[in-house]
């Protein structure tokens, strides 16, 4: 299940550390999987975001 009470910004940053972590190589397949599965988890977070803001503005376009 997607978490819906972090913030988009808290997501965002959260998840270019995930992409750093993975980038340096150095972390175990496993601990490689996990932080896969949780950059998953935040850019579904961030594109359900991107997704309301984008029906807002859309609502509101005359």
């Amino acid at each position: 299940m997607v978490e819906k009470q972090i913030s988009y910004e808290a997501a965002r940053d959260e998840l270019a550390e995930v992409v750093a972590a993975l980038e340096t190589g150095s972390a175990t397949l496993e601990d490689s999987l996990k932080l896969w599965e949780r950059g998953e988890e935040l850019a579904k977070i961030c594109q359900e975001w991107l997704d309301g803001a984008k029906k807002k503005l859309d609502a509101v376009k005359p």
